[in-house]
């Protein structure tokens, strides 16, 4: 049983555990065929996560910072620093100092990061419109109250 709220409580369903199963389900899928097809262009999956960090900027100028990729990437500075300067040596990402500030580094792709990140990204459409329309069943098949909660 969980606890909805303090004054309520509320079971899962098994359609509930069925939904959220099927979920990660497509999920791990998604991730399995992303890193067999992140090797066949020559990249591991933390690789291909940075250079698509990069690439993807939020701010659409497609470089970003150590601080930045940390924080999308969800790993340690230290471990982002490493994993840059790796990508740096094979070719894949170049630094450059920021305009308005130099002790800022700020990283984009160079020739090579872009035509593999391309690459991949073609290969894997299927999959992410399949795992989108995976997410899309699974939101509908939420109770409205859990809905109003997030």
């Amino acid at each position: 049983m969980i606890h909805l709220d303090g004054n309520r409580r509320d079971t899962v369903s098994l359609g509930e555990y069925q939904s959220v199963a099927n979920l990660r389900a497509a999920l791990r899928k998604f991730l399995r065929v992303g890193e067999q097809a992140a090797r066949r262009h020559g990249l591991t999956q933390q690789r291909y996560l940075l250079l698509l960090m990069i690439k993807g900027a939020k701010d659409g100028s497609q470089r970003s910072t150590v601080t930045s990729l940390s924080e999308r990437l969800q790993l340690a500075q230290s471990t982002v620093t490493e994993l840059v300067a790796r990508a740096e040596e094979a070719g894949l990402v170049t630094r450059d100092p920021a305009i308005d500030d130099g002790r800022v580094v700020l990283f984009s792709l160079t020739p090579e990061g872009e035509r593999r990140l391309s690459s991949l990204m073609r290969e894997l459409r299927t999959e992410r419109a399949s795992l989108a329309k995976m997410v899309e069943a699974f939101a509908g098949s939420q109770p409205e109250d859990l809905h109003a909660r997030n």
